[in-house]
């Protein structure tokens, strides 16, 4: 990734993103199940990023979203989804995702880190960025899933749920 710049997602026109959402996942990524874990939520400005390439183009996107892990006991388990993780597919391997993710999570504040999920490759994600699916086994989503492909990173997993269904945070 040479000469590439990191910028805040809401300095981007939201067409530009969608049309690169588009691109990067196909027009009908609005009925995978990720997207009902942050229906009714807005993305957190603070930590979703645009990758812009040498011409200051858009090539890549990533977004973070206030979800909830709602356990039996009905406590809701405040946690940042991150993703999608988006880059338009002729650049993809190129190394714009892996400064996204990067960038994103570099934006929690250590003092009181919330738990990130993701749905996500558990190999790549766990190498770079200690993502696992260790502690997700009893976790539901509303839509259908992998389970395997369900990764949290928590600074202390002990805090974490055994069980309970992954949703939209709505304080």
């Amino acid at each position: 990734m040479s000469e590439a710049a990191i910028i805040p997602l809401d300095n981007v026109d939201p067409a530009l993103v969608e049309e690169l959402l588009d691109r990067a996942f196909e027009p009908m990524r609005h009925q995978r199940t990720a997207y009902k874990v942050r229906e009714g939520v807005d993305w957190l400005p603070a930590l979703s990023f645009a990758a812009l390439d040498a011409r200051e183009m858009l090539v890549g996107t990533i977004q973070c979203w206030p979800v909830a892990l709602n356990a039996e006991d009905g406590r809701a388990h405040p946690m940042i989804m991150v993703g999608p993780v988006a880059v338009l597919p002729e650049q993809q391997g190129s190394g714009f995702g892996k400064a996204l993710v990067t960038a994103s999570l570099a934006g929690i504040d250590e003092r009181a880190p919330l738990p990130q999920v993701m749905i996500g490759d558990a190999e790549y994600y766990g190498r770079f960025w200690g993502f696992t699916n260790e502690h997700t086994g009893g976790w539901s989503l509303p839509g259908p899933f992998e389970q395997s492909r369900l990764l949290v990173r928590s600074s202390n997993p002990a805090v974490l749920p055994e069980r309970g269904t992954l949703g939209p945070w709505l304080r």
